[in-house]
Protein backbone atom coordinates (compact mmCIF):
# COMPACT_ATOMS: atom_id res chain seq x y z
CA UNK A 1 0.00 0.00 0.00
CA UNK A 2 2.83 2.67 0.41
CA UNK A 3 3.99 1.88 -2.41
CA UNK A 4 0.39 3.19 -3.74
CA UNK A 5 0.79 5.96 -1.92
CA UNK A 6 4.01 7.06 -3.23
CA UNK A 7 3.22 5.91 -6.46
CA UNK A 8 -0.19 8.88 -6.40
CA UNK A 9 2.09 11.29 -4.82
CA UNK A 10 4.52 11.36 -7.30
CA UNK A 11 1.69 11.22 -10.57
CA UNK A 12 0.32 13.91 -9.14
CA UNK A 13 2.85 16.29 -8.13
CA UNK A 14 1.64 19.59 -6.25
CA UNK A 15 -1.75 19.34 -8.48
CA UNK A 16 -4.67 19.42 -6.97
CA UNK A 17 -7.05 16.27 -7.32
CA UNK A 18 -11.01 16.90 -7.21
CA UNK A 19 -12.47 13.30 -6.64
CA UNK A 20 -15.28 12.19 -7.72
CA UNK A 21 -17.62 10.83 -4.19
CA UNK A 22 -20.46 8.67 -4.06
CA UNK A 23 -20.35 7.46 -0.67
CA UNK A 24 -20.10 3.74 -1.90
CA UNK A 25 -16.51 1.70 -1.04
CA UNK A 26 -15.43 2.60 -4.70
CA UNK A 27 -14.71 6.19 -4.34
CA UNK A 28 -14.62 6.33 -0.12
CA UNK A 29 -11.33 3.84 -0.67
CA UNK A 30 -9.64 5.75 -3.06
CA UNK A 31 -10.72 8.88 -1.06
CA UNK A 32 -8.74 8.03 1.67
CA UNK A 33 -6.01 6.59 -0.25
CA UNK A 34 -5.41 9.46 -2.31
CA UNK A 35 -6.03 11.43 1.14
CA UNK A 36 -2.83 9.79 2.74
CA UNK A 37 -0.97 10.48 -0.32
CA UNK A 38 -1.42 14.59 -0.87
CA UNK A 39 -3.52 15.30 2.14
CA UNK A 40 -4.88 18.93 1.76
CA UNK A 41 -4.10 19.03 -1.92
CA UNK A 42 -7.44 16.53 -2.53
CA UNK A 43 -11.29 18.12 -2.58
CA UNK A 44 -13.88 15.77 -2.65
CA UNK A 45 -17.03 16.57 -4.80
CA UNK A 46 -20.27 14.96 -3.75
CA UNK A 47 -22.76 15.52 -6.44
CA UNK A 48 -26.35 15.09 -5.60
CA UNK A 49 -28.09 14.13 -8.43
CA UNK A 50 -31.64 14.30 -6.79
CA UNK A 51 -32.24 9.97 -7.32
CA UNK A 52 -30.90 9.14 -3.73
CA UNK A 53 -32.62 8.04 -0.23
CA UNK A 54 -33.92 10.64 1.90
CA UNK A 55 -30.54 12.54 4.39
CA UNK A 56 -27.95 10.17 2.06
CA UNK A 57 -26.50 13.38 0.99
CA UNK A 58 -26.10 15.08 4.61
CA UNK A 59 -25.39 11.82 5.91
CA UNK A 60 -22.50 10.91 3.50
CA UNK A 61 -20.68 14.58 3.69
CA UNK A 62 -21.25 14.48 7.43
CA UNK A 63 -19.04 11.16 6.99
CA UNK A 64 -16.10 12.19 4.96
CA UNK A 65 -15.73 15.18 7.33
CA UNK A 66 -16.12 13.84 10.34
CA UNK A 67 -14.90 10.77 10.11
CA UNK A 68 -12.49 10.46 7.85
CA UNK A 69 -11.37 14.26 7.70
CA UNK A 70 -11.74 14.81 3.75
CA UNK A 71 -12.57 18.63 2.31
CA UNK A 72 -15.48 18.03 0.99
CA UNK A 73 -18.05 20.05 -1.29
CA UNK A 74 -21.94 19.20 -1.55
CA UNK A 75 -23.12 20.22 -5.10
CA UNK A 76 -27.19 19.78 -5.80
CA UNK A 77 -27.32 19.39 -9.14
CA UNK A 78 -30.64 17.54 -8.56
CA UNK A 79 -32.81 20.14 -10.39
CA UNK A 80 -30.29 20.05 -13.45
CA UNK A 81 -30.13 15.98 -13.51
CA UNK A 82 -34.38 15.56 -12.99
CA UNK A 83 -34.98 18.01 -15.38
CA UNK A 84 -32.38 16.22 -18.13
CA UNK A 85 -33.86 12.82 -17.15
CA UNK A 86 -37.55 13.45 -17.58
CA UNK A 87 -39.25 11.77 -19.89
CA UNK A 88 -36.57 9.25 -20.77
CA UNK A 89 -36.72 5.97 -20.18
CA UNK A 90 -33.77 4.40 -21.67
CA UNK A 91 -31.62 2.66 -18.72
CA UNK A 92 -28.25 3.47 -20.47
CA UNK A 93 -29.64 6.78 -21.73
CA UNK A 94 -30.92 7.84 -17.90
CA UNK A 95 -26.76 6.62 -17.56
CA UNK A 96 -25.45 8.33 -20.34
CA UNK A 97 -26.94 11.81 -18.89
CA UNK A 98 -26.31 11.88 -15.56
CA UNK A 99 -22.63 11.39 -15.83
CA UNK A 100 -22.71 14.08 -18.51
CA UNK A 101 -24.16 16.23 -15.70
CA UNK A 102 -21.87 14.67 -13.45
CA UNK A 103 -18.74 15.78 -15.43
CA UNK A 104 -20.68 19.23 -15.87
CA UNK A 105 -20.21 19.48 -12.13
CA UNK A 106 -16.40 18.46 -11.64
CA UNK A 107 -15.54 20.53 -14.81
CA UNK A 108 -17.45 23.87 -13.24
CA UNK A 109 -15.52 23.04 -9.51
CA UNK A 110 -12.47 22.58 -11.50
CA UNK A 111 -12.51 25.96 -12.94
CA UNK A 112 -13.13 27.72 -9.46
CA UNK A 113 -9.94 26.17 -8.78
CA UNK A 114 -6.82 27.51 -10.22
CA UNK A 115 -4.02 24.18 -8.92
CA UNK A 116 -6.78 21.67 -10.06
CA UNK A 117 -4.86 19.23 -12.37
CA UNK A 118 -6.47 15.50 -11.51
CA UNK A 119 -9.87 14.13 -11.81
CA UNK A 120 -9.76 11.22 -9.27
CA UNK A 121 -12.56 8.51 -10.05
CA UNK A 122 -13.19 5.13 -8.30
CA UNK A 123 -13.55 2.59 -11.28
CA UNK A 124 -13.14 -0.82 -10.63
CA UNK A 125 -11.93 -3.42 -13.54
CA UNK A 126 -15.84 -4.89 -13.30
CA UNK A 127 -16.38 -1.43 -14.83
CA UNK A 128 -13.39 -1.40 -17.55
CA UNK A 129 -14.89 -5.17 -18.59
CA UNK A 130 -18.50 -3.95 -18.76
CA UNK A 131 -18.38 -1.06 -20.83
CA UNK A 132 -15.81 -2.85 -23.41
CA UNK A 133 -18.50 -5.37 -23.77
CA UNK A 134 -21.19 -3.17 -23.99
CA UNK A 135 -19.17 -1.40 -26.64
CA UNK A 136 -18.11 -4.06 -28.83
CA UNK A 137 -21.69 -5.25 -29.00
CA UNK A 138 -20.33 -9.30 -28.03
CA UNK A 139 -22.13 -8.73 -24.66
CA UNK A 140 -26.19 -8.12 -24.50
CA UNK A 141 -27.34 -6.92 -20.79
CA UNK A 142 -24.45 -5.16 -19.86
CA UNK A 143 -23.77 -1.40 -19.47
CA UNK A 144 -21.59 1.27 -20.32
CA UNK A 145 -20.29 3.27 -17.29
CA UNK A 146 -20.39 6.85 -17.34
CA UNK A 147 -16.54 6.92 -15.81
CA UNK A 148 -15.10 4.90 -18.25
CA UNK A 149 -14.86 5.98 -21.79
CA UNK A 150 -17.47 8.47 -21.08
CA UNK A 151 -15.21 11.27 -20.18
CA UNK A 152 -14.84 14.43 -22.30
CA UNK A 153 -11.88 15.96 -23.99
CA UNK A 154 -12.69 19.12 -22.55
CA UNK A 155 -12.68 17.83 -19.01
CA UNK A 156 -9.33 19.82 -19.09
CA UNK A 157 -8.28 17.65 -16.02
CA UNK A 158 -6.08 14.02 -16.27
CA UNK A 159 -7.44 10.99 -15.09
CA UNK A 160 -6.42 9.41 -11.69
CA UNK A 161 -8.18 5.83 -10.92
CA UNK A 162 -6.41 3.90 -8.24
CA UNK A 163 -8.62 1.20 -8.16
CA UNK A 164 -9.09 0.32 -12.15
CA UNK A 165 -7.27 -2.93 -12.03
CA UNK A 166 -9.12 -3.90 -8.92
CA UNK A 167 -12.29 -6.22 -8.25
CA UNK A 168 -14.41 -5.17 -5.30
CA UNK A 169 -13.74 -7.67 -3.00
CA UNK A 170 -9.85 -6.26 -3.30
CA UNK A 171 -10.80 -2.56 -3.09
CA UNK A 172 -13.12 -3.68 0.52
CA UNK A 173 -9.75 -5.34 1.82
CA UNK A 174 -7.85 -2.26 1.06
CA UNK A 175 -10.44 -0.08 2.58
CA UNK A 176 -10.38 -2.30 5.61
CA UNK A 177 -6.44 -1.90 5.40
CA UNK A 178 -6.88 1.62 5.27
CA UNK A 179 -9.04 1.94 8.39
Amino acid sequence: MEEVIATIREQVGGGEVILALSGGVDSSVPAALIHQAIGENLTCVFVDHGLLRLNKAQEGMSTFANNMGLKSIHIDASDRCLGKLAGVTDPEAKGKLTGREFVASFQEEAARRSNARWLAQGTIYPAVIESAAAKSGKATGIISHHNVGGLPDTLNLKLLEPLRELFKDEVRKLGVALG
